[in-house]
């Protein structure tokens, strides 16, 4: 499982913004797989959820740093089943790694505010780097190439569709596409929800046969 604790950056003296990424998150989430509890406040501005599907947390991971303001913390591992209706009564390994994983990505050595704990330690180092790493390209992004990317991602087709939503040339749509650098990002996402899905399977074959 995949347990993800966000908290409000800087929320001293500011607006609590809980109502307003709860309700992005679930538009985000709206019919994707893999929600197993859906995000909730678990005290003051922090919101949690469970989900069992890479690819969902690596979209909610990075939509979350594109929004700003949050720090995130990622767990990955076992919970203590039946889970609960709501996260805030959870509890096990997932849940202790996404605490810690939240307070490391509140640090300011932090190049960018997210972090991950699960096992083996190394693939989770991994993992955050390449987190880290997508989220420096979506912060540099500019807003033409936001709306390219956006764009592309709601109608679902080629540029040539792409352009024609935006009413610009096919040209204009793959230079904001390349600045964005959009089709790089586009093929890591997956190696990202690869190397995660690591994190919760099963031990490598010399240790389970060490158990007794």
């Amino acid at each position: 499982m995949f347990v993800l604790t966000v908290d409000q950056r800087g929320s001293t003296g500011r607006p609590d913004r809980v109502p307003e990424v709860l309700a992005r998150l679930d538009s985000l989430l709206a019919d994707r797989p893999g929600v197993v509890v859906p995000f909730d406040r678990t005290v003051g501005d922090e919101v949690q959820g469970v989900l069992d599907d890479p690819a969902t947390v690596v979209d909610v991971v990075l939509d979350l740093l594109r929004d700003g303001g949050w720090s995130v913390g990622l767990g990955a591992g076992s919970v203590d089943e039946p889970l609960p209706a709501v996260s805030r009564e959870a509890s096990g390994e997932a849940f202790v790694r996404a605490r810690d994983a939240v307070e490391q990505a509140k640090s300011r050595a932090a190049t960018a505010p997210v972090a991950v704990r699960g096992e083996p330690p190394e693939r989770a180092a991994e993992v955050e780097a390449l987190l880290r790493l997508l989220a420096a390209v979506v912060e540099r992004r500019t807003d033409p190439g936001w709306e390219a990317v956006d764009t592309l991602a709601r109608v679902g087709g080629t540029q040539k569709d792409v352009a024609r939503a935006l009413g610009v040339s096919e040209q204009a749509v793959s230079q904001r596409l390349r600045a964005a650098l959009w089709p790089e990002e586009a093929a890591v996402r997956p190696v990202v929800a690869r190397l995660l899905g690591e994190l919760q399977g099963e031990p490598p074959q010399d240790r389970r046969e060490g158990r007794g």
